[in-house]
């Protein structure tokens, strides 16, 4: 083959006459017309899409839609609603609640994640060395899971007796602390709605890890293990790169959940002591809920309407600052 054969068929063509080509090469593509959309089978995938359609438009679509329209209202789903435009964003920004709101919501995600979100990947990691009962062991992390949280709140309200007779007060008696009240401080009711959380939603993260780890080459264990890598080495050189991107996914994941917390605060403290643990869903809940006559459903979704905004807007910043991160 000589030099001139070696050049690719379009390098040798003038761009005039490459353009030329192209142009007469769509000209020979067939006409799309409904007619042949129909029988490549676009009818077909309309039809099996409706049903999709229809379930995200009545459960999804159309509730959001009814939230702006019921944040532009001042409603309490008895009285007809009035059109107050922006007025129900103005009452929430003024609300002298939402910062402490605000303010406990940041700090319950960042306990959660000091927290939360570490622990499920160093029992997955202490999990996938086990060479015996590791199903056993699984279970047994995802049990707290299966638990409805109504009942796991339940529970866990007894351990957090403040008296003498509680389990947590009594264990600690046992050497001389307490009795504390865990929830009753201001001090203390974060962190124990944050430890019950945890407990009750890291069996998930942990399968979730499991199975990341599972995909992992032994063949980079074996080779890190011939270099006399220490189990940290590896952990730290080998598991973590491997399993990177399952973890931005499971930060953002969890970061989202931990802004919308509302359970273990209605549940255990109704927001108190004192709005210590007053978070911008109970808010929301209170808008709605708090006045027995009818509350304001204007003031709640426009708070939803800010809030989801906001985790919007966070999302698409982390996951286009992580992109790199999860594919490198």
């Amino acid at each position: 083959m000589g030099a001139v054969d070696a050049i690719p068929r379009e390098s040798r063509t003038p761009p005039a006459a490459t353009a030329a080509l192209r142009e007469a090469d769509r000209g020979h593509r067939p006409r799309r017309t409904p007619l042949t959309w129909v029988r490549n089978g676009g009818l077909t995938t309309l039809l099996l899409l409706v049903p999709t359609l229809f379930v995200f438009g009545a459960f999804s679509w159309y509730p959001i839609a009814q939230t702006v329209i019921m944040s532009l209202q001042s409603t309490n789903l008895v009285d007809p609603p009035v059109w107050v435009g922006l007025d129900n964003f103005r009452t929430v920004l003024e609300d002298p609640l939402l910062p402490t709101a605000v303010k406990n919501t940041v700090y319950f995600a960042l306990l959660a994640l000091l927290f939360g979100y570490p622990i499920p990947l160093v029992a997955a990691v202490l999990m996938s060395e086990l060479r015996r009962y590791r199903g056993v062991f699984a279970v047994l992390v995802y049990l707290p899971v299966v638990i409805p949280p109504v009942v796991a709140v339940l529970l866990w309200k007894t351990f957090y007796d403040g008296s003498s007779a509680g389990v947590f007060n009594t264990v600690l008696g046992w050497v001389g602390l307490g009795p504390y009240p865990w929830l009753q401080s201001a001090s203390t009711a974060m962190p124990s709605l944050v430890l019950e959380a945890t407990w009750a939603n890291a069996g998930a993260t942990v399968i979730i890890y499991l199975a990341a780890l599972t995909a992992v080459s032994t063949e980079l264990y074996e080779a890190a293990s011939v270099d006399g890598a220490s189990l940290w080495q590896k952990v730290w050189r080998v598991t973590l790169p491997q399993i990177r991107g399952v973890l931005l996914v499971t930060m953002i994941l969890q970061i989202i959940a931990t802004a919308q917390v509302f359970l273990e605060p209605y549940l255990f403290t109704s927001g108190g002591p004192n709005n210590s643990t007053l978070t911008v869903l109970l808010l929301i809940y209170n808008y709605a809920f708090a006045n027995s006559l009818g509350g304001d459903y204007g003031s709640a979704a426009a708070l939803s309407l800010m809030l989801a905004a906001f985790l919007a807007l966070f999302s698409l910043a982390y996951l286009r600052l992580t992109r790199s991160w999860s594919t490198t």
